[in-house]
């Protein structure tokens, strides 16, 4: 604890990581009291006070029909980090076992299980997202699979590499000479020693598949109206620049925050974990 908090406090941009993405999990769980407006998150409309500037109590104005943006805003975050952690949950663990299994059986388990991975990772992700997408329909959960399936190989390739490194370390030779199954030193040997590469890479990986969601949205493959979410109201307030600045500039400030907060605290994982570049 004394030496995470000794990184911290040396490193201002890792305490400004923790900071952004705690406001930004804070104002995703705690959305229904923050808001303002907390019925504006769905089909709400209000012409009375529609495209209204930024101000009080339309902290960040409305849209073009009425609704407040800051509350629309909060509930894009939970769409987004619920997206972003489903993802994650699902690919790491097939990337893991996949990656695991390549680079400690070798072989010709390695040989196509790798080549399998090599395809994907061939294919640009959100070319591939956006192929998935536009077969299935627009919804959250064909998003979230969407996403899932660009994702895993990067977890293969990154375990796979860490894998083949440990596979000839004593303790794995020691754990082959006792009779240990193949299962036991994959997951109960190798794997523990690949976790804080793992972790640090999952940081990261939150704010580009919160980006990476975003950008389906802004295209209009991803979530739908009118769920809130922040790459939809990009793409929505962008036809109405400069005027109605706001409907684009808070959505995308929104998602800065979330992706450069992301980055900076797995920059400080990787150091507080010791995990190398």
């Amino acid at each position: 604890m004394n030496r995470t908090l000794a990184i911290l406090l040396r490193n201002p941009l890792s305490a400004l990581g923790v900071i952004l993405i705690t406001l930004v999990v804070l104002a995703a769980i705690f959305a229904d009291v923050i808001a303002p407006f907390p019925e504006h998150r769905g089909a709400v409309v209000d012409f009375v006070n529609f495209n209204k500037a930024p101000g009080w109590p339309y902290l960040f104005g409305t849209d073009l029909v009425g609704r407040d943006l800051f509350s629309r805003i909060l509930y894009a975050y939970r769409v987004s980090l619920i997206l972003g952690v489903v993802v994650l949950a699902v690919a790491v663990p097939i990337g893991v076992t996949i990656g695991l299994a390549a680079g400690y059986l070798g072989g010709w388990t390695e040989t196509i299980l790798m080549r399998i991975t090599d395809v994907f990772l061939s294919i640009p992700p959100l070319v591939l997202a956006m192929s998935i997408m536009g077969l299935l329909e627009p919804t959250l959960f064909n998003g979230m699979l969407a996403v899932t399936a660009m994702w895993w190989p990067w977890y293969t390739r990154l375990v796979y590499n860490l894998a083949r490194g440990e596979r000839e370390e004593g303790y794995v030779l020691a754990a082959e000479v006792i009779g240990a199954s193949r299962l036991h030193i994959m997951f109960r040997e190798i794997l523990p020693n690949c976790v804080p590469a793992i972790l640090t890479k999952m940081t990261l990986d939150l704010g580009f598949v919160i980006l990476i969601a975003s950008s389906l949205s802004f295209l209009g493959l991803g979530v739908q109206p009118p769920t809130p979410d922040l790459g939809s109201m990009v793409a929505e307030g962008a036809k109405y620049l400069p005027d109605s600045w706001w409907l684009t500039v808070f959505p995308g400030l929104a998602i800065l925050v979330a992706v450069f907060g992301f980055n900076l605290l797995g920059d400080a994982l990787r150091e507080i974990l010791g995990v190398d570049e």
